[in-house]
């Protein structure tokens, strides 16, 4: 058989894995969201699209082509936040931390195991929780967040569920402001969170949920969120938060994020 015709040299190599970084970096950013969804809707007549070009009907392949293309400028105002977001995630991420680049392409990996001890974290949150203690906890993900951590307190210490808890204590000087953690290490206290200006979140919300949420928005980072008021813990991911009934659906949650 003569494969003469086919040219595949390294740049084509380079290519497929410069578009598979893409798409796994997109689909990590959409994944969970409803905007997953818009895409999945748009591929879909991409495909219906070409192949209608393929057979040749003129009048279909043409609509579905005006709709396509003139639904760029939508599709840029539908998905400013996800845009905006996806750029922070590539120019901030964290190739120079203990996690190698290869640890940043999880999809070239079979198994990958968390380095942050999120269940002590949740068991901390918990123990705040019962005594109606506020505290906001910020995760770092891949989205680096040396922009935050300047505005507060930096600090060196492994994840610990008493360190964290006297952090939070109401008479604490630390207590003010959110807690960064990265790789199971407390890296700041009292840092500064960017405030969402998302108008459609309850007036009944209050500074803290509004920065947690903020963040979350900005960056890929996760944030657990201890009520004051009610003692309740939220979760907070992609600007969304949900509240959990039971420690094993919030752990399974978390472990599966920050695995992710």
């Amino acid at each position: 058989m003569n494969l003469d015709f086919i040219d595949f040299t390294f740049l084509d190599v380079l290519d497929i894995i410069l578009v598979a970084a893409l798409l796994y970096y997109i689909y990590r950013l959409l994944k969970g969201t409803v905007a997953i969804n818009i895409v999945i809707g748009i591929a879909f007549i991409f495909i219906i699209w070409k192949i209608t070009q393929a057979l040749h009907m003129e009048m279909l392949s043409g609509i579905l082509g005006y709709l396509l293309s003139g639904g760029v400028i939508a599709l840029i105002i539908v998905f400013q936040q996800e845009i905006r977001k996806f750029l922070l995630m590539i120019g901030t991420t964290n190739f120079s931390a203990k996690r190698s680049f290869l640890n940043q392409l999880k999809f070239l990996q079979t198994e990958i195991s968390s380095e942050v001890d999120v269940e002590t974290i949740l068991k901390a949150c918990i123990k705040l929780s019962k005594t109606k203690t506020g505290a906001l906890i910020v995760i770092e993900r891949t989205s680096n967040l040396d922009f935050l951590v300047s505005t507060g307190d930096k600090m060196n210490a492994s994840v610990n569920k008493a360190i964290i808890q006297s952090i939070f204590y109401k008479n604490s000087p630390l207590h003010d402001g959110a807690t960064i953690i990265r790789d199971n290490n407390i890296i700041a206290t009292r840092v500064i969170l960017p405030v969402s200006d998302n108008t459609q979140i309850p007036a009944r919300f209050g500074l803290r949920h509004r920065a947690a949420i903020g963040v979350s928005e900005k960056t890929d980072a996760i944030c657990l969120l201890v009520s004051e008021e009610t003692g309740a813990i939220s979760y907070i991911k992609d600007g969304e938060f949900v509240l959990y009934k039971t420690f094993d659906s919030l752990l399974d949650k978390l472990q599966e994020d920050v695995m992710a």
